[in-house]
């Protein structure tokens, strides 16, 4: 008899087919999904209307990971939800099976590949590498060391204009109280190994941008990295005399989407100079603030995207003076709620709402710019929605390539992409990780990205008074 490890159990989980190896499960309990590489076999189970992603892997790393998944989870840092660990499973032919690893499956989220499957622009990748670098940071401040740094281990959501990045893999994690320069420069040691693979391997499938070289991108991660780490946790001295210094560094950390629990500051004995230190660095500042006005629980920047349109219609209906909770609750029901339940049902799995939101609000611009005039929210909504997001592929679940889709290529197992297409006519190549023999045998620069630019950033926020 299966043994089940939850916190939060699902008890439909229990009658599933745990006795039968999980690359032979009857496809009845699957559901093709884009997923990564992975060196484990993975696989998506349907249970009623939810979707776990499913993963084999000895006793210790699963218990470890669950361990690791479940401490992020409660410190609020993205990374998938840890639901289950399956033991003493037991096969059909009465020989132990490897334990299996169940997470909630992140909805409306891409690994690197699907992404670059169909051709991204540079700026697109700018992006991509600003979200993991966020996400890198936002890690080793609460004390977590990944030690396996890959875009093959991150999941991707769209975060209005920019990505948000979502931890999936901590087997080999570990979490400390504080990570000491070391640690952290030795993650980056392994992120660069990895990531150079990574971009060389899109690089030799054509779905790297011609103008991207492997190793430029992975030394901008490296150099954002160090910026954004420098202007969360750094000391910064200057004279007494220059005291709005001080709330330029908290505005900028706020511009990034981080709050400053805790700001440690010393003066000289004579006045003459200040130096200040962020102590602590909470990410989610527009998060937190949309979620107190309006109970949305969104990405950082749909939620900066958000609170703006807030800002604005407060200013068109002229209530400047009116509390901003009660204005709040009259934008979710006369906008967010009007727009967001606009659209026909069989449309919803194609953008979640926030995200849905922000790119009516960019058809809203763009229509007013074409037309001269200000365009209704009513009107962009029903003109998105007939323009744009009928057009769009859905991105909570993906079924399998149907017969007649020309322009895709079919994979050869939908529930494993590792298996290659259908149409591939070379043999794989050798992997000395899985191709174990039987017994019988033996310089084009990166367009700069705006969202982390450090010095663009202090320069906005040295023009504040």
């Amino acid at each position: 008899m299966p043994r089940f490890l939850s916190a939060r159990p699902d008890s439909r989980l229990i009658p599933l087919p745990w006795q039968i190896p999980l690359e032979d499960w009857p496809t009845e309990h699957l559901v093709a999904l884009p997923r990564g590489i992975s060196r484990h076999v993975v696989r998506f189970i349907k249970v009623g209307n939810s979707v776990y992603a499913a993963k084999e892997v000895i006793e210790t790393s699963a218990v470890h990971e669950y361990r690791m998944l479940q401490e992020l989870t409660r410190m609020d840092t993205p990374s998938v939800e840890p639901l289950a660990v399956i033991t003493k499973r037991i096969g059909l032919d009465g020989e132990p099976l490897d334990p299996v690893l169940v997470t909630r499956h992140l909805e409306f989220s891409l690994p690197y590949r699907a992404l670059f499957s169909k051709g991204v622009r540079a700026e697109t990748v700018s992006r991509l590498l600003d979200a993991m670098v966020v996400l890198l940071a936002r890690l080793h401040l609460i004390g977590f060391l990944w030690l396996d740094v890959s875009l093959s281990n991150i999941l991707f959501r769209r975060d209005a204009g920019e990505f948000a990045a979502y931890l999936v893999d901590a087997e080999t994690a570990e979490m400390h109280e504080t990570l000491t320069a070391g640690q952290r420069e030795h993650d980056l040691t392994i992120a660069t190994t990895n990531l150079y693979g990574e971009f060389c391997d899109l690089e030799a499938g054509r779905l790297l941008d011609e103008s991207l070289d492997p190793l430029t991108l992975v030394e901008s991660i490296l150099s954002r990295y160090r910026d954004l780490w420098n202007e969360l946790t750094a000391a910064e001295e200057f004279s007494g005399a220059e005291l709005h210094r001080i709330e330029n560094r908290v505005r900028r950390l706020n511009a990034l989407g981080f709050d400053v629990a805790e700001l440690d500051i010393t003066t000289a004995a004579d006045g003459s100079t200040v130096r200040i230190q962020p102590k602590v660095v909470d990410a989610g500042h527009h998060t937190r603030r949309l979620l107190r006005l309006t109970g949305l629980d969104v990405e950082e920047n749909q939620a900066r995207r958000l609170l703006n349109d807030l800002d604005t219609y407060r200013f068109h209906t002229g209530q400047q003076d009116l509390d901003e909770p009660l204005v709040a609750h009259q934008w979710l029901t006369r906008c967010f709620e009007a727009v967001v339940t606009a659209v026909p049902a069989d449309l919803r799995g194609k953008r979640e709402p926030a995200q849905l939101f922000h790119e009516v609000l960019d058809y809203r611009w763009y229509q007013s710019q074409r037309e001269n005039r200000e365009v209704p929210l009513v009107e962009a909504t029903w003109g998105y929605i007939n323009d744009v997001l009928r057009t769009l592929p859905d991105e909570v679940i993906t079924d399998t390539i149907k017969p007649g889709d020309d322009d895709q290529r079919r994979l050869a197992n939908p529930y494993d992409p590792s298996q290659g297409f259908l149409d591939d006519d070379e043999e794989a190549p050798f992997d000395p990780w899985e191709d174990v023999p039987s017994d019988e045998e033996e310089e084009e620069s990166l367009p700069a990205s705006g969202y982390l630019d450090m010095r663009a950033l202090r320069g906005r926020a040295a023009g504040t008074p």
